[in-house]
This record gives structure tokens, sequence and C-alpha cells, in this order.
């Protein structure tokens, strides 16, 4: 028999009895926990933990499991969210002329290793317009000309935020949409939009910036993965990576290398996220492999 399965993730003042007190309920509810994880920062003086469990009392439903959890939340000052395990959240992917992440992200869809929903990808440009239907996903084209006015840009953003609306968006995905997101779009989508670009940020800025790296000769190279926010590629890190290179390899073989990690490090953050394995922690984040 199959039981309804949840992801409970929290925060809190850190406390003694945090996790008695959780699992204590848990069990008093009628469930078994799957596995969890905990964690205690001693310079923010918070706790985080990720349990995932399955509700096998079939006289405590839902709304009762989350009514009463409530209340203890209250008593111990918890931020927290209870996911159910298995549906699959919904992710829009943007995406300007490149389009290596965006193909890697979709692969990993088709083939069950990204355990998500995506109803729609929206491009500032027509490229990948026969890649999406090919995966049978709708395409949505809001171009935007390049010095185009305040006023086209914000209009074009209302057509992202409409999109995540009615589709019931859970995360957007910058699988390296080549335009900065205003300040409202960023606080609209706080904790829900993450991003990727390379490392060499903010060393090699602007155009070509592998061409840049292999002028200087670097000897790394990776990618970042990191949540949205109004200051630009600031945002807390989710993911890193890097690969080493070396004098003999032109500015194309380092790109070529580039791309391959970019589509890990994002492929990575994105799983994290969608398995509810990522809490903020003011301008960090707790992972929870």
């Amino acid at each position: 028999m199959m039981h309804p399965e949840y992801i409970l993730t929290l925060s809190c003042p850190d406390q003694r009895g945090i996790v008695h007190r959780v699992s204590g309920f848990l069990a008093e509810h009628g469930c078994n926990i799957i596995d969890s994880a905990q964690f205690g920062d001693q310079e923010t003086c918070k706790f985080f933990m990720r349990v995932h469990f399955a509700a096998e009392d079939a006289a405590v439903g839902d709304a009762v499991l989350r009514a009463e959890f409530a209340e203890l939340a209250d008593t111990l000052r918890l931020e927290w969210h209870l996911h159910d395990a298995h549906r699959k959240p919904r992710v829009l992917l943007m995406v300007s002329k490149i389009g290596h992440c965006l193909n890697d992200l979709l692969f990993r869809y088709k083939s069950g290793l990204l355990p998500v929903e995506i109803p729609a990808i929206v491009s500032n440009h027509m490229d990948f317009y026969q890649l999406a239907a090919s995966y049978n996903i709708p395409f949505h084209h809001l171009p935007l000309a390049a010095g185009a006015p305040e006023s086209a840009k914000l209009a074009q953003e209302a057509r992202i935020i409409d999109l995540v609306e009615s589709h019931d968006i859970d995360l957007v995905v910058l699988a390296r949409y080549m335009q900065i997101l205003s300040p409202s779009l960023c606080a609209r989508l706080k904790g829900k939009a993450i991003n990727i670009h390379h490392s060499f940020l903010p060393s090699f800025k602007g155009a070509r910036p592998y061409a840049q790296a292999h002028q200087r000769g670097v000897k790394l190279i990776g990618a970042t993965a990191h949540f949205v926010t109004g200051d630009l590629d600031e945002g807390p890190i989710i993911e890193q990576d890097v690969e080493r290179v070396d004098h003999s390899m032109d500015a194309e073989t380092l790109s070529a290398i580039g791309r391959d990690v970019e589509c890990v490090v994002l492929a990575r953050a994105v799983k994290w996220f969608v398995e509810h394995r990522v809490l903020p922690n003011e301008h960090r984040t707790v992972i929870f492999k």
C-alpha cells in the first residue's frame, strides 16, 4: 500500500529539543521518517532541518497534519514548509541564444533524471522554438530589443509574471537568459529563480569571457548557480564546480569545457531545489544533499 509522503523543511532559532519535538510529533501522528538531516549554524544561531516521511495513519489527513504542526511551529518559532513528495514542481525555463543549459535540462527532464514538470519555455529570441516543440513544450517568444525603453522591459516582464502565475510555477531557471531582470521582477521571484554564470565574474566581464581567460592564462574554469536577486550575480550560491585547464587549450576549448561545467552545476542546483534540499540562510544556503 502506498502511503502519502511529505518533505518537511524548517528553520528557526537554534534551541534544545527541536529534533525531539519534531520527530515526536511525527511519531504521534502515525508518520514514519524515511530520511532526515539537520544543521545548526553557530554563526547565525539558526537551526535547519529536512525530513522525508510517510504518513501511515489514514485517520490523520493532510489538513489535520498541517493544522496541528502549525501549533508546534508557533511554539518553536519555525519557518516551515510541508511539501507533497510525489508532486513534481513546475519549472519555467528562460533562455536567449546560447542553448547548452536548456538542452541539458530538457534531456534530463525527458529521461526522468529531473523530477519536474516544464509547462513553458520563454525566450527573447526564436532560436530554440524547434527544440521546445520537439519536447512538446509551449515556447513563448517575448522579444526585447536592444536599448528598449524601461516601459517596454516592464511590459515584457509583466508577460513573464503572467506565465508564472497562470502555470503555477514553483521555480524559474535562467538557462543562459541574457537579460538583466528588473528589481521588481527579482523581488517577485525571490527564492524562486536560479541563474547560472561562469565563475570568472567579476574578473572577466562583458563579451567572450573565455577568450579573456585564455589571454590571462587561467588554470581553473568553472561555473556558479545562484539565486537571482536585485544585486546582479550576487545572490546566495547554491552550487559551484571547476575544471582544471592548461596552456595547450585555446579559447574554444576552454569555452567547451565551461559549457559542460555550466550544465552540470545548473542541473544539480535545479535538482536540489525541486527536491526541497536548499534552505536559505541569510546570504548563504544550506544544502541537504
